[in-house]
């Protein structure tokens, strides 16, 4: 059996805890498996090399910031092997571009294009254990220069070798010991999970969650790479990452591969948009309540903001679990809709209100492009709303995700769209997928409604005002952040339509890092006389707190204990955005941690019958943010 086995910074932070880790490789390769290892520097080795740098350059080159930076890692894989071999096992250390992990030229940020494992291979066949430096690679051509993959790479390189060599498993080793359903530093109830899929994983990662680097993450799901977390410390059984069943894909561009693999069509469904002119604590919790009551099927959910404070929500619902042949409309009428709905946010006194405006379309439908790493690619989302633009299709609703980003569009052109999409994408237009699609894991277990929840303090929303509504806005905004390789995660576009000189005009926001929050300003002022929009407001004082789980998708009750448990807290929700696997509210950042709390208490279930907890696990240090 063939393992991969990586050690963070902290497991290999001293010579005694190098030691621990040689004693552990050797016990691995006497249990009958061949073994590689891959390693970080040695503990606050990369930070320490970072101040190095900014003691004798204001401004230092990438290049050399990589030719620095690799060297923490060459030390680890020296001292390690040396302790293998005082041990009496055989091993070898090599260098990423010993190796071969072979990247592209973007020094700081290199993504893997291949890796040749010969070397490697030859090693294992005499018996030999490879030590490999994580973290770095060799740019492609004739220059062979060193690169690095970024922060947290050492998990992009172990889990790259692990596809290249067919590795039966990947073992991460880090100070926690798994997966958590949340910061265990901030929520001390925070529970280990047993198993949890690469799809939910993966948008954890994204959403903060630093135990795996969301890189790694997507490349197990690609190639289906078993991955454990486990504790440097003892010998519990960690966290299962589940993979689905991967399909034959090619080792060339492995990091660069393409990031559409599917489209998605959803017809029949319906938009209902609620419009509100004061906002009132608890609204949205009594809604969806409302909604499981009548177990309506919602899909997506979005909430914005508008100029006034006043607030819109909108969402669909989708037809399923009614009799064949029966339309949405025929089961749920529109004004039942609105009684529902109504009756949530006012109770008997709502009938003859003036404070609340209702507007049900039928013969809606989603389309949707998938793959993985979807944020972390800005160039994917811009393309999907310039495809469909240039087609003449209007996007009335947009919901983002790692997985998966989303459009709400009129049914009477979803074939076109679906047409337009194929063909930017290269996807096989026979191979569409429906809502009843689905995903096969390496796993008979099927997933939680929920496992886990992350706030994120380091986010800004930026809102551009009075975007006119019409196809290719979105594609010019987008498109123009993508061209400065700005990432954005929370899409929000408001439903209320305000006529400003005769021409329809809406609010766009959105979310992106903290850190990008004034390039992204800039960037869209520079545009903003091309596209005629209105201000453009900054805020950088939020929070994002969200609910991930694969079993989340028709499930109303999960959505509506989610923002119950806001409500209980007297939480304001700004914006409000949802996915197949995810929920995720904007709130004021001094609010965040609390919010993380009150969801965390009122939507995880209990994970039972599992030995570890946090309590009573032997570490030698704070854990790190698992979760």
């Amino acid at each position: 059996m063939l393992i991969l086995q990586k050690y963070g910074g902290t497991s290999v932070g001293s010579v005694e805890r190098i030691k621990a880790v040689a004693q552990r490789v050797k016990q691995t390769v006497q249990n009958n498996n061949t073994v590689v290892v891959v390693v970080s520097a040695m503990g606050k080795t990369t930070d320490d090399l970072l101040s190095l740098s900014k003691a004798v350059s204001t401004n230092p080159s990438r290049r050399e910031m990589d030719m620095l930076l690799s060297t923490g890692e060459q030390v680890s894989i020296a001292l390690l092997s040396m302790a293998l071999q005082e041990l009496g096992q055989p091993a070898i250390s090599l260098t990423g571009a010993q190796v071969r992990i072979i990247t592209d030229a973007e020094h700081g940020r290199a993504r893997i294009l291949e890796i040749q494992p010969k070397r490697i291979q030859h090693y294992l066949n005499q018996g030999t254990v490879v030590v490999v430096a994580g973290f770095q690679g060799m740019s492609s051509g004739d220059n062979f220069e060193i690169t690095t993959l970024g922060r947290g790479g050492s998990d992009i390189s172990a889990v790259a070798l692990g596809a290249a060599l067919k590795a039966n498993l990947c073992e991460i080793y880090t100070d926690v010991p798994g997966i958590f359903t949340t910061d265990p530093r901030i929520v001390p109830e925070a529970q280990l999970i047993p198993e949890i899929t690469c799809d939910e994983m993966l948008e954890l990662a994204s959403l903060g969650a630093k135990v795996l680097h969301p890189r790694a993450v997507e490349i197990a799901r690609n190639y289906g790479v078993p991955l454990v977390v486990r504790s440097s410390w003892n010998n519990a059984p960690g966290t299962r990452i589940i993979s689905p069943i991967a399909k034959p894909r090619s080792l060339k561009g492995l990091e660069i591969n393409k990031a559409v693999y599917g489209v998605e069509l959803e017809t029949n469904q319906v938009k209902v948009v609620r419009w509100q002119g004061r906002d009132r604590l608890g609204v949205t919790a009594e809604l969806f309540g409302e909604i499981a009551r009548d177990n309506l099927d919602v899909n997506l959910i979005i909430q914005s903001i508008q100029e006034d404070d006043a607030k819109d929500i909108a969402l669909t619902v989708v037809n399923r679990g009614f009799e064949q042949g029966e339309t949405l409309g025929a089961a749920v009428s529109e004004t039942k809709l609105k009684e529902l709905i109504t009756s949530a946010l006012y109770g008997a006194t709502w009938q003859g209100s003036e404070e609340v405006e209702m507007m049900v379309e039928q013969n809606m439908a989603t389309v949707a492009i998938t793959g993985t790493g979807m944020i972390g690619r800005p160039g994917v989302a811009a393309k999907m709303f310039s495809t469909l633009a240039e087609a003449g299709v209007n996007i009335e609703m947009i919901s983002t995700s790692e997985l998966k980003i989303t459009c709400v569009i009129n049914a009477e052109v979803c074939d076109r769209a679906v047409a337009v999409l194929c063909q930017a994408f290269e996807i096989d237009p026979s191979v569409v997928l429906g809502p009843d699609s689905i995903q096969e894991f390496s796993s008979d277990s099927s997933p939680s409604p929920v496992c886990g929840a992350v706030v994120d303090l380091n986010q800004a929303c930026i809102t551009i005002r009075h975007v006119r509504d019409q196809p290719g806005m979105a594609a010019k905004v987008f498109g123009r952040l993508a061209q400065e390789n700005i990432s954005v995660d929370m899409i929000i576009q408001s439903q209320r339509c305000q006529r400003l000189n005769g021409i329809p005009t809406c609010d766009i926001a959105f979310t992106v890092a903290q850190a990008d929050a004034l390039a992204a300003s800039m960037a869209l002022k520079a545009l903003a006389l091309s596209i005629g929009c209105g201000e453009i407001i900054v805020d950088t004082e939020i929070a994002k707190v969200s609910l991930v789980g694969g079993g989340m998708v028709a499930q109303p009750l999960v959505v509506a204990q989610f923002f119950e448990a806001l409500a209980q807290q007297q939480i304001t929700i700004q914006m409000i955005t949802s996915s197949d696997t995810k929920i995720s509210c904007v709130v004021a950042q001094e609010e965040g941690v609390k919010a993380l709390n009150a969801v965390h208490k009122g939507s995880i279930p209990v994970v039972k019958n599992y030995p570890q907890t946090v309590k009573g696990l032997a570490t030698p240090a704070k854990p790190s943010y698992a979760g």
